[in-house]
C-alpha cells in the first residue's frame, strides 16, 4: 500500500533560535520512500544535517525572529500488514545480550527502571519469560494510564505516569520501556507516524506517535501498550533511549508552537 506522510510546524521566535529538527523518516524506511522527505522552511532557512548517535536523521537550523514553518510531504510504501507478534520469542539471559543492547537495560531520563524494579517484579515476575512477560506487561500499561491530549505534559516520566494513572501515547511507552527494563529486558523508544489505517478513525487531530521496541529471541521486536493491538502502516522516525533522545524540535530559546498538523493517509489504491 501506499501511505501519504508529512507534517507543518509553525513556530513564533522573539530572536533568531538555534533548533534540532528529528522529523525525517528512519534510514530503515528510506527505500520505501517514493520521493524524499526533504524538511522545507518558510521563510526559505540554510540547514546542516547529520546522524545522531542512534542512527537518526537530524537537521540543524538557526531559525529566525518571527513565524517560521516547517514542513514535508511524501509518500512511502508500506507491506500493508500488521505489526509482528513473536509469540515464541525468548528472552536473553543478560550475560548472552549483544553489547550494543546493554544501555537500554539501564534508568534514563524518562524511563526510571531503578525506581520502578520493585514493583515491576511484584506485579511481572512470575509473568512467562519472553514475549509472554512483554504482552503482560503492554496490557496493564494499556489499562493503568487513562489516554488524553489534555493531561499531556512533556515533563512526566514513568514513575509520574504511574503515580498519575493518566496521559499520552509517549506515557505509555515510557512507562512499557521502564518495566521491561527493570525485568531485565532491553527496551527503547520509537517516534513516528501511525494513522488509523484497519481501525476506526479517532476523533482527535492525527499526531505523531510513540511506541517502544524490546529485544527477544536475536532481534527487536514493535510493542504498543497505546494501542495494545498490531497496526498496519506504522512508519519510523526515530529511535533512542526515550523522548529526550529523539524529540521531533528541540529549541534553544524561548518560543510559541502556533499551528501543529501531521498527516498519515492511505492512498486509494
Amino acid at each position: 500500500m501506499l501511505i501519504r506522510i508529512g507534517y507543518s510546524l509553525t513556530y513564533d521566535f522573539e530572536q533568531p533560535t538555534p533548533m534540532i529538527v528529528i522529523l525525517n523518516v528512519h534510514y530503515s524506511r528510506v527505500s520505501d520512500l517514493r520521493a524524499p522527505d526533504t524538511m522545507v522552511t518558510t521563510p526559505s532557512t540554510p540547514y546542516l544535517s547529520y546522524r545522531d548517535s542512534y542512527g537518526n536523521w537530524c537537521n540543524r537550523v538557526v531559525a529566525p525572529a518571527g513565524r517560521f514553518t516547517l514542513g514535508a510531504d511524501t509518500v512511502v510504501r508500506d507491506h500493508g500488514r500488521p505489526d509482528d507478534v513473536p509469540a515464541q520469542a525468548r528472552q536473553h539471559a543478560v550475560e548472552e545480550l549483544p553489547e550494543e543492547t546493554l544501555m537500554y537495560l539501564l534508568p534514563s531520563r524518562y524511563c526510571e527502571s531503578d525506581k520502578l524494579m520493585p514493583m515491576a517484579w511484584q506485579l511481572f515476575g512470575t509473568t512467562p519469560l519472553g514475549w509472554g512477560r512483554v504482552a503482560a506487561i503492554s496490557q496493564w500499561v494499556h489499562n493503568h494510564i487513562r489516554f488524553g491530549y489534555q493531561w499531556a505534559r512533556p515533563t512526566r516520566t514513568a514513575w509520574e505516569a504511574f503515580e498519575e494513572g493518566r496521559g499520552v501515547c509517549r506515557d505509555f511507552a515510557h512507562l512499557g520501556v521502564a518495566l521491561c527494563r527493570a525485568l531485565n529486558i532491553p527496551a527503547r523508544y520509537c517516534t513516528g507516524y501511525l494513522g488509523d489505517i484497519g481501525v476506526p478513525p479517532a476523533a482527535d487531530p492525527m499526531d505523531f506517535s510513540g511506541w517502544f521496541e524490546v529485544f527477544l529471541g536475536g532481534r527487536w521486536w514493535t510493542v504498543d501498550p497505546r494501542n495494545l493491538q498490531p497496526r498496519i502502516g506504522r512508519i519510523l522516525i526515530a529511535r533512542g533511549r526515550d523522548a529526550a533522545d529523539v524529540a521531533i524540535t528541540t529549541t534553544f530559546g524561548p518560543n510559541v508552537l502556533s499551528d501543529f498538523r501531521v498527516w498519515t493517509d492511505e492512498l486509494p489504491g
